[in-house]
């Protein structure tokens, strides 16, 4: 079918996109019909008023890491110079800081670094839950779950159980960047393969922790490649809603950062249109996201790669939570990333100009008390972004 009957059918129906209709939607249909759908479809499921956004720091307590993704610009091998580990005191710090301004979680995440055995995890969760009682514990990736895992000689359900008795309250969704073994072995090829996320991921949700899915792109794979990465992901979740009642809180897509890693360098000279994604194929990406996740609530704008004004698109979009503020991160930002952080007011401000409400939540999802926003609606100066 041509892409508008592929549209029609699945708007007038509801019924699941195949992979093979989301490529013809992905690859053929016009933006603005594309967003004009995840819109609606954005609406049906969560609601056209509201846009959520989390009050977080992200915590890279390690940056050691003997996996050497290509287009990682934050890690350093063991024995560099450059190499840190961060102390429960300094942690604590930061910790202490996100709780000055009311914020709700830290994700955590590092490297994989082989001197860093269970106890070192252990013990540090264990403080953190004491200390800071009040803030989730979103921490350490799948592939920092398996390094976990093979310095301590256990299976990796063994160490999610661990953490999670440490006081782990969930999983962050790094490291997938793209579930496909060909496209996967090219960019990471030390990495984890993809079968090992999705495992670590399911085994996560039986225990009940929290986790979210992301998706890189932009390393010069197919449209195929990046449907057949989110149907992977959907596989997973209609397997865990079943089993366990809990899966995927969220779906978070952004290009790949090509401008201060190995990767880049090695593929400078390659057209300018096979690597990386410009904020059009973003936007095309989210609200063909929107459709195909039939069994995700929440797609989340990636304000921190694409720009505030960008990530107010995407809301008109599909997408229908703005990220968090991000006290602080250091992984994206050293691929050459320009602006990694925003107050709370700033994000308000976006969502208000977006023609929403902002609304505080946590890791879960779950509505917070939020303070007025910035701008009132009936106040507001300019008119939400243009269509592309």
């Amino acid at each position: 079918m041509s892409w508008s009957q592929i549209l029609d059918s699945h708007m007038a129906s509801r019924s699941r996109l195949s992979q093979e209709d989301a490529v013809v939607l992905y690859r053929d249909a016009p933006l603005h019909a594309l967003r004009n759908a995840a819109n609606q479809r954005r609406v049906e499921m969560n609601g056209n008023k509201q846009v959520t956004y989390l009050i977080d720091r992200n915590i890279n307590y390690t940056n050691v890491c003997t996996i050497n993704c290509q287009f990682c610009s934050f890690y350093r091998p063991p024995g560099h110079e450059e190499t840190y580990t961060q102390t429960l005191d300094e942690i604590s710090h930061r910790v202490s800081e996100l709780e000055s301004i009311d914020g709700t979680r830290i994700l955590m995440q590092g490297g994989v670094n082989p001197d860093l055995g269970i106890v070192y995890y252990t013990d540090l969760l264990k403080s953190l839950r004491e200390k800071h009682p009040t803030i989730d514990l979103d921490c350490f990736s799948p592939i920092e779950i398996e390094g976990i895992a093979e310095v301590a000689n256990l299976s990796t359900l063994e160490v999610l159980t661990h953490l999670k008795d440490a006081g782990m309250h969930g999983l962050p969704g790094g490291g997938a960047e793209m579930l496909v073994e060909s496209v996967r072995k090219d960019v990471s090829p030390k990495k984890g393969s993809p079968d090992n996320w999705l495992r670590v991921m399911q085994e996560a949700q039986s225990l009940g922790l929290i986790t979210s899915a992301t998706n890189v792109f932009g390393f010069g794979e197919t449209i195929e490649n990046r449907v057949e990465h989110m149907s992977r992901i959907r596989e997973l979740q209609d397997s865990s809603l079943a089993d366990y009642s809990n899966g995927f809180t969220s779906f978070i897509a952004w290009p790949v950062q090509l401008e201060n890693n190995t990767y880049g360098k090695r593929n400078r000279g390659r057209n300018k249109f096979e690597l990386g994604a410009g904020p059009t194929e973003y936007l095309r990406h989210v609200a063909v996201s929107r459709l195909f996740f039939d069994n995700i609530d929440h797609i989340q704008a990636s304000w921190p790669t694409m720009g505030l004004a960008i990530a107010q698109m995407a809301l008109l979009g599909g997408a229908d939570d703005a990220g968090s503020t991000m006290m602080e991160e250091n992984v994206v930002s050293a691929s050459g990333t320009n602006k990694i952080q925003a107050s709370e007011l700033e994000l308000q401000d976006a969502i208000v100009r977006a023609g929403f409400v902002p609304r505080r939540r946590n890791s879960r999802y779950e509505h917070l008390e939020t303070p007025s926003p910035i701008t009132k609606l009936s106040e507001l100066a300019s008119p939400p972004p243009s269509q592309f």
